[in-house]
């Protein structure tokens, strides 16, 4: 499996909330920075914040543009959720997943509220 199959692989485990997909992409050690937010360590709390319970549903993800080069993959694109407090919202992203022996060992998301 190719790292662009490994990216979609995981984008399609958020879309239907499937954990054990998700977590098959990513190195035990994997480290997810969200900016501004929080950043995990290791697969269980990864695990942790797949479902966060601010949320509800799981995130509709448009992936617009894939760039790879050599250990890392850059995605961009737009999605939308469901926050428990303020209801629909809409947001772009972009993701940049870092490969260690065929696995995503480190993801870096940056989240921007749309309008």
């Amino acid at each position: 499996m190719t790292q662009r199959d490994l990216v979609a692989e995981y984008f399609a485990g958020f879309r239907t909330g499937d954990h054990p997909r998700i977590l098959a992409t990513l190195t035990d050690d994997v480290e997810w920075v969200i900016h501004g937010h929080r950043t995990t360590h290791g697969k269980a709390e990864f695990d942790g914040e797949i479902e966060n319970p601010g949320f509800t549903g799981h995130p509709q993800l448009d992936v617009h543009r894939v760039h790879e080069d050599g250990p890392v993959v850059i995605t961009t694109g737009e999605g939308r959720g469901v926050s428990v407090h303020h209801g629909p919202f809409r947001f772009a992203f972009n993701d940049l997943f870092t490969f260690r022996d065929g696995h995503i060992a480190r993801v870096d998301s940056y989240v921007v509220r749309l309008p």
